[in-house]
């Protein structure tokens, strides 16, 4: 018979569960991060030798890790809120799949001599409230923020792509599995009835990752 301080336990209150989501700020923030799956770059060779490509493709892996502190944030903050059961497992689950993502970018970043950008905890801090409200809105439009978010994203890490050298696989590998998650991610938001922002919402939404990826690039 299980004990009922466990059992207890194993029931949280939303300020449970409030509390539990601010203790990841710093872990989020601060790392390491250990991935489940394979770093895509592992079997690729390094072709990245002179200083300057180094600091460019570092500037863009600081923003996408920048980036996926992001994304953890706005689906824990989601989780912290979400009414539906169902919903708050998602979101769980898919800020623990965006761990591997920010493992990838925090080790190619520690390839390329660089560091993570020194605002990552501001980041989570601000998409953390960001999600919370979109929880609080209800699920199918937290669902549709997710959706959307993701729709952004793919788009940036496309942007990225392009900017990248050719001859910089490693880069490449990584941001291809990285865009090819968050499609899934976004496809899953909507089949589970998402309904997407109104227009200014969107429009939004993208200033402030403008800012974001402004910032992180640099600092």
């Amino acid at each position: 018979m299980s004990s009922p301080t466990l059992t207890r336990a194993r029931h949280f209150t939303p300020a449970d569960r409030q509390i539990l989501a601010l203790d990841r700020i710093l872990k989020s923030a601060s790392g390491p991060h250990a991935a489940e799956r394979p770093y895509p770059a592992k079997d690729l060779p390094e072709t990245v030798k002179d200083s300057a490509t180094k600091r460019k493709i570092a500037g863009l892996m600081r923003v996408n890790h920048a980036g996926e502190i992001c994304a953890q944030a706005l689906y824990h903050g989601q989780a912290a809120t979400a009414k539906l059961s169902g919903v708050r497992d998602s979101m769980t689950q898919a800020a623990q799949e965006e761990v591997d993502h920010l493992a990838w970018c925090a080790q190619r970043l520690k390839e390329l001599d660089a560091a993570p950008s020194l605002l990552d905890p501001l980041w989570y801090a601000g998409s953390f409230a960001i999600g919370s409200l979109a929880g609080f809105s209800g699920d199918k439009h937290s669902l549709g923020f997710v959706a959307e978010t993701e729709k952004q994203v793919v788009a940036h890490l496309q942007g990225h792509l392009k900017e990248l050298p050719q001859e910089d696989l490693r880069t490449r590998a990584i941001l291809e599995q990285m865009a090819a998650d968050e499609a899934r991610h976004g496809n899953e938001a909507l089949h589970q009835g998402g309904e997407l922002p109104s227009k200014p919402i969107r429009g939004a939404m993208k200033i402030v990752a403008k800012l974001m990826t402004i910032s992180a690039r640099y600092i």
